[in-house]
């Protein structure tokens, strides 16, 4: 398996933004009242995960560290943007039912982290890739928590009638449905011990939150932020100190060897006087 084939399988399985790191969890619980809703908003997504992480990728080397989170929300909304133009002239009646949730694709956490955790530091072909796995990892959580709702609350799959009104469970297609769905899904990763943060077998990650929920304080994104640099300033002390240990054992086990050295010529000068 290739680097840019296992980009897209980690976006899938192994690190899928819903079912795994749980993040997006607004658009994940608002949209998916059916399939159809789901796939469009997964799809919005992935366009702008896909192509934010690319041009991120690209200008790497140019944009400023220190306004390097101004920029991606810049070069974000601007792909946003794009997309809810495309959206409202082609797919009116998908972008009148998505409302509001369109343009918040720009402050959504898969997307900036994606960009701060790896577009920023990788080539832009890998960072591409990482976008589609993402993207379609994305995708797929949506339009499956949709079709359970759908089909539940509704009695539909993609519009399509299938149970009568009469066998509907009305509260799957209203808010708490959505969190009935999403607690189910989790309850059987963890029944099944499949990679979940709601079980903490999620990898710590790049990203300032790690991308862990089982452990997390419910700091603030600055905070986790100041938590890592601090993390990371730790780190290096520890790494210089032991490099300096280091260091000075050297220096002493060269020190013994020099005296010992030395001693022995010593010993050995005296030897001929004793013979004399």
């Amino acid at each position: 398996m290739n680097k840019y084939t296992e980009r897209i399988t980690n976006g899938i399985i192994k690190e899928n933004p819903t079912f795994v790191l749980m993040l997006g969890m607004c658009p994940t619980l608002a949209v998916t009242t059916s399939a159809v809703n789901g796939l469009g908003m997964g799809l919005s997504t992935t366009a702008v995960l896909v192509f934010s992480n690319l041009i991120i990728a690209a200008l790497r080397k140019i944009i400023p560290d220190r306004v390097r989170i101004p920029a991606f929300i810049v070069i974000v909304a601007s792909l946003v943007t794009v997309v809810q133009l495309l959206m409202q002239g082609y797919v009116p009646s998908l972008y009148a039912s998505l409302g509001i949730y369109i343009p918040l694709i720009v402050v959504n956490c898969i997307i900036l982290g994606r960009a701060e955790s790896y577009a920023s530091k990788n080539d832009a072909i890998s960072s591409l890739f990482d976008g589609i796995g993402m993207g379609l990892g994305f995708s797929i959580a949506l339009t499956l928590i949709g079709i359970f709702r759908e089909f539940l609350g509704g009695g539909a799959f993609f519009g399509k009638q299938i149970i009568p009104e009469d066998f509907h469970i009305s509260i799957f297609v209203l808010a708490p449905g959505a969190f009935f769905v999403l607690a189910i899904l989790t309850a059987l990763q963890n029944k099944f011990k499949a990679p979940s943060a709601t079980n903490g077998s999620v990898p710590q990650s790049n990203l300032a939150c790690g991308g862990n929920c089982a452990s997390c304080a419910g700091s603030a994104c600055a905070g986790n932020h100041l938590a890592l640099a601090e993390k990371a300033a730790e780190e290096a002390a520890k790494a210089a100190a032991a490099k300096k240990a280091a260091a000075e054992k050297a220096l002493a086990a060269k020190k013994a060897a020099d005296e010992a050295k030395a001693k022995a010529e010593a010993e050995a000068a005296k030897e001929p006087e004793k013979t004399e």
